[in-house]
This record gives C-alpha cells, sequence and structure tokens, in this order.
C-alpha cells in the first residue's frame, strides 16, 4: 500500500540507505552517470536513474550501475533483486522507465514530433512488451501507477499510462516523453534499440 515509505527518512520507514548511498559515490568515482536515487513505494525498495546519456551508451552505464550494486551487495551482505514484482501483494512493482527524446524533438516545435513518435509506439505495443523485461506481466496490471499490459495509452502527467508525457514538455512544445512499460530486469540495449527503431527508422 501507499504508505510511509516512498522517500521517506527515520529508521522505522527506512531500509538499505547505506547500501544504496554507497553505490551512489562508486558511481560517481567510477564515471558512471547516474543522476538520482530515492526510496519507493515497498520497504526495502530503491531507485536509482542512469543518465543523460545517448544511444548505446545508456546500456553501457546501466550495466556497470547493476555490477556495482551486486558486488557493494556482496560488501553489506545484501540479496540485490531486479524482479518486476517482488513481493506479491498490494505494493507498487519494480520498472525501468525510459525517457527519451531526439535533438528534433527538444527543438522549438518539438512536441509535435513527440507525438508522432507515440503514435509509432502505440502500433508496435506488442513487439515492445517482448524485450521490456521477463515478469512484466505481474508488474504491468493497470494498478499501483502502471498501465495495462495487454492496452497501450499515453497521456500528459498521467502516472498510469504506457507513455506519459511532462506538463514542461506540453508546455513548451517540445522536450521528451517517458516509455513506463519497461521492467527493472530489462535489458537495457534492446529497450533503447527498439525504441530508436520504432520512432526513428521504421517509417
Amino acid at each position: 500500500p501507499q504508505g510511509p515509505y516512498y522517500c521517506a527518512v527515520g529508521a522505522d520507514n527506512m531500509f538499505g540507505r547505506d547500501i544504496v548511498e554507497a553505490h551512489y559515490r562508486c558511481c560517481l568515482y567510477a564515471g558512471v552517470k547516474i543522476s538520482g536515487i530515492n526510496a519507493e513505494v515497498m520497504p526495502g525498495q530503491w531507485e536509482f536513474q542512469v543518465g543523460p546519456a545517448e544511444g548505446i551508451e545508456a546500456g553501457d552505464h546501466m550495466w556497470m550501475a547493476r555490477y556495482l550494486l551486486h558486488r557493494l551487495g556482496e560488501y553489506f551482505n545484501y540479496i540485490v533483486s531486479f524482479d518486476p514484482k517482488p513481493i506479491p501483494g498490494d505494493w507498487n512493482g519494480a520498472g525501468c522507465h525510459c525517457n527519451y527524446s531526439t535533438q528534433p524533438m527538444r527543438d522549438d516545435g518539438g512536441y509535435e514530433l513527440i507525438k508522432k513518435a507515440i503514435e509509432k509506439l502505440s502500433k508496435k505495443h506488442e513487439e515492445h512488451i517482448a524485450v521490456y523485461g521477463t515478469g512484466n506481466e505481474r508488474r504491468l496490471t493497470g494498478l499501483h501507477e502502471t498501465a495495462s499490459i495487454d492496452k497501450f495509452s499515453w497521456g500528459v502527467a498521467n502516472r498510469g499510462a504506457s507513455v506519459r508525457v511532462g506538463r514542461n514538455t506540453e508546455r513548451d512544445g517540445k522536450g521528451y516523453f517517458e516509455d513506463r512499460r519497461p521492467a527493472s530486469n530489462i535489458d537495457p540495449y534492446a529497450v533503447t534499440s527498439k525504441l530508436v527503431k520504432t520512432t526513428v527508422l521504421d517509417a
């Protein structure tokens, strides 16, 4: 349930901050493009963000961040899981949301290109789901800030959509969009490749 753990503080709410902050420092030292961390809805569930990164580089940095986290797990005696629904029940799952844009999308008038890209994604929903993580059907249920795995949707500032466009992007007429479908255990190379192929390379 949505409770006291999301972005919280205090020993009664926070579990694992030691390894999470050590991981952040290790990533910075190693040159990994980590850009944020936060505690998530389930106790002991944490998120880290990688990027901005361009193209295949995003996968490189994601894999190194995962490797460092597993190595720190050995040191702190934690078992790290990237399962998209590690604990069954009334909890949020674990995703790997992908914030994505091309240079023209970030230029003036780019919002129209973003909407065209989203339309392309809508027509290849099943193809994307196929590479968006193992066990993702346990997470993409239409509950807990997810869209149903069976139906594509998008919206502005809608955390329950397959693809979310930020209010700033809508307001500025340019920016990026967030594909919220990928699970936490994705192969990042497969996901970034699929996004580029669908939105740029395919007619």
